[in-house]
C-alpha cells in the first residue's frame, strides 16, 4: 500500500525487510556502471587491501536498501530530489542488509499536487552494524 504525502509524519519510521548481498548483485552491478574496480571484483587484489577481501560497492548498497524502501512509495512517489550518504563500514558478499527510514520533515507543494518529504536512512547488516546513511528529499503525491 502506497503512504502518500499525508501519510508522513515527522518521527515516523519505516522498516524493510532484508536481502542477502550475492556475487550476482556484484557482477551486474560492476555491468551497469562501468565500475570494475578489484576491490570488488578480484578477490586476490581485495585481499590485500584493508578489507581483506571484496566488498560491495558503496552506491550498490545504497541502491540496495532505495529498493527495499520503494515499495512504500509505489504510486505516490513524483520524483527524487535530493540524496547524499556516508559508508560507515563494508558490506561484503554475504551479507543482509534492511534500511529503516525516518521521516525527519515534510513540506508542502501546491504546484505538485503533494509535497518535498525528507528521510535519513540507515542500512544496517546482519549484525545490527550501521554500514551506511544518507539522507533524501522525494517529491510525493497527495493522496487522490
Amino acid at each position: 500500500m502506497a503512504l502518500y504525502f499525508e501519510d508522513f509524519q515527522p518521527g515516523a519510521k519505516l522498516e524493510s525487510p532484508g536481502v542477502t548481498v550475492t556475487e550476482a548483485h556484484v557482477v551486474a552491478f560492476a555491468g551497469l556502471t562501468g565500475d570494475f574496480n578489484p576491490l570488488h571484483l578480484d578477490e586476490e587484489r581485495a585481499r590485500r587491501t584493508i578489507f581483506g577481501g571484496r566488498i560491495a560497492h558503496g552506491l550498490l548498497t545504497l541502491s540496495l536498501a532505495a529498493g527495499l524502501l520503494a515499495p512504500n512509495i509505489y504510486g505516490s512517489a513524483i520524483a527524487l530530489l535530493e540524496a547524499s550518504a556516508r559508508f560507515l563500514r563494508p558490506v561484503r558478499i554475504g551479507d543482509t542488509i534492511r534500511a529503516i527510514a525516518e521521516v525527519l520533515d515534510k513540506r508542502p507543494s501546491e504546484k505538485y499536487a503533494g509535497g518535498v518529504v525528507r528521510l535519513r536512512h540507515e542500512v544496517r547488516n546482519q549484525r545490527g552494524e550501521v554500514v551506511a546513511v544518507a539522507e533524501t528529499k522525494i517529491l510525493v503525491a497527495k493522496r487522490p
